[in-house]
């Protein structure tokens, strides 16, 4: 089934609904980007995430989801690693990393799914300029949400950020449509033309991610089959919100 089919349009009360779930979410990155510091395992966050979620009566649809099932209820990538990171006991934060944390929240039966990257201490200049455009790339993208645009309008914004500014974005990720299920239709690709896909109409919800590298579009999966990163080993960044289209300005369902 492709992509355009899988649209649909939420009316209010799925879109008060899904605002609700992007709010506890909201929570969960709150709490979990105080905990960033040097010392701190990636699985620590994950138990941070896990109570958040447990304290609004929520679960996570990462957990188990795929083949392998994903572990854990939150993603947390480390330099490198541009998404899809493990959370681990053994692995802890660094002087100087920035980690990439990714989470959703399910709420009566629909989804909101973010994700920030933060500095872990003091970071080089290269690494703040990756996390400044990385989020200025995905409020390109927002601004573009609007009816009548269509998701090469967002494409395009996204692409045209990052590469202005001697970037690169991925190919092989996207973001992609949100709601009752995690992954709906229409995929937005962080590259695009401008006039091309799907025109968006309000009731349209999507999880806007641009995924931004320093060295090469180029990735690889590990062999833990999910952890995804960069293929010359640089820095990689990812911010994410979930935006609905209305008949007027977007509305970021994931704010707090």
């Amino acid at each position: 089934m492709g992509w355009e089919r899988q649209i649909h349009i939420k009316n209010m009360a799925e879109l008060q609904i899904m605002r609700e779930a992007g709010r506890i979410n909201a929570l969960v990155l709150e709490a979990v980007r105080r905990r960033v510091e040097p010392g701190v395992a990636t699985a620590e966050l994950n138990d941070v995430a896990e109570q958040v979620l447990r304290e609004h009566g929520c679960t996570s649809p990462f957990k188990n989801y795929g083949r392998p099932p994903f572990p854990a209820s939150i993603t947390v990538s480390i330099n490198e690693e541009l998404v899809h990171g493990i959370p681990s006991p053994k692995r802890r934060l660094r002087e100087g990393d920035i980690v990439s944390v990714d989470c959703g929240t399910i709420f009566d039966g629909f989804v909101g799914d973010s994700a920030f990257t933060a500095a872990v201490g003091r970071i080089s200049p290269d690494a703040q300029k990756l996390l400044e455009v990385t989020e200025g790339a995905l409020r390109a993208g927002i601004d573009q949400m609007r009816a009548g645009k269509r998701t090469g309008d967002v494409s395009a914004a996204i692409q045209g950020f990052v590469e202005s500014r001697g970037l690169h974005v991925t190919r092989e990720y996207t973001g992609h449509g949100v709601g009752r299920q995690m992954h709906e239709g229409p995929q937005v690709p962080n590259y695009g033309t401008t006039g091309s896909g799907p025109v968006l109409r309000p009731g349209m919800t999507i999880a806007l991610e641009p995924m931004v590298l320093v060295g090469t579009p180029e990735t690889r999966v590990l062999a833990d089959h999910w952890t995804v990163v960069s293929a010359d080993g640089s820095l990689t960044a990812h911010f994410e919100h979930s935006v609905a289209v209305t008949e007027g300005e977007p509305l970021l369902l994931t704010e707090p």
